[in-house]
């Protein structure tokens, strides 16, 4: 794309719509638009007062055909129902690109996703983080060459509002490991350790805690009778996920129509 892009946001005024709109003005490119819920409070407020900037002279609006009007590229961290609702809408719309961040999809969800790909260019990731992109690949790796004695345990917690468990990001770093044992994570995916039970060899646990107001943090640990070997990431600032977004988007706008991760991103 010859010309820098423009941008819409749903949920423009939540914390991660906030974010959002900050670090694409701080880069320089423009917001022409965002949705917010019918009863927001903030359908009057303009939507660079929201992430602390200038006015911008742009209030939210609830449609998202409406919100995107302007714009090339459309960024959505809100929820399944809203997220696809908005893919539905923005047919009518020039974008060309679509960031989703939101996690929760179902399998028919990710199939109607998929589908909006014939025309349309979807980097879709439950974790837009660099540092997490990075810790998959290595989980992918580690999972192929330490073999299947080794057990697999995938660790996070989030914030008490955190609602999809495990996360978009546990679940991702899952299907880094199955994917490096050569298998899909519905097959080697663990039930929830309660009561009497005995760990299965070759499948691949999950814990999850919730609690305070924690970003996020994940751990994938392989275990043999031996030794232990630990990889980690732990999310300082919730900007780690806008910057990358912001990264992703840039990419994607001069990518053909396809569904692609953050590790297509990044180039692993």
């Amino acid at each position: 794309m010859t010309t820098a892009p423009s941008f819409a946001i749903a949920g423009v005024a939540g914390r991660m719509g906030r974010q959002l709109t900050a670090a694409i003005l701080d880069a320089g490119h423009s917001v022409t638009g965002g949705t917010v819920s019918p009863n927001s409070v903030h359908l009057a407020h303009d939507i660079g007062r929201l992430s602390g900037h200038d006015r911008l002279g742009i209030k939210p609006v609830t449609n998202a055909a409406q919100a995107a009007s302007g714009a090339d590229i459309w960024v959505d961290f809100t929820t399944p129902a809203a997220t696809l609702s908005a893919l539905e809408a923005l047919k009518n719309t020039a974008v060309s690109a679509i960031i989703i961040g939101t996690t929760g999809f179902d399998l028919a969800e990710r199939a109607a996703i998929l589908k909006a790909t014939d025309k349309t260019t979807i980097v879709m990731a439950g974790n837009f983080s660099l540092g997490v992109t990075l810790l998959a690949e290595l989980t992918q790796q580690a999972a192929n060459r330490l073999g299947e004695n080794w057990d697999i345990e995938i660790d996070e917690m989030h914030h008490r509002q955190k609602q999809d468990a495990p996360s978009g990001t546990a679940l991702a770093l899952g299907e880094a490991a199955a994917k490096g044992r050569g298998a899909e994570l519905a097959e080697l995916q663990a039930a929830p350790y309660d009561g009497m039970d005995v760990r299965m060899p070759g499948k691949i646990g999950f814990s999850v805690r919730r609690g305070g107001g924690v970003i996020g943090q994940h751990g994938v640990t392989f275990a043999s009778r031996q030794e232990l070997v630990t990889l980690g990431h732990v999310a300082l600032d919730r900007s780690v996920f806008a910057e990358g977004a912001l990264h992703a988007a840039l990419w994607a706008i001069d990518q053909e129509p396809g569904l692609y991760s953050m590790a297509d991103v990044l180039g692993f």
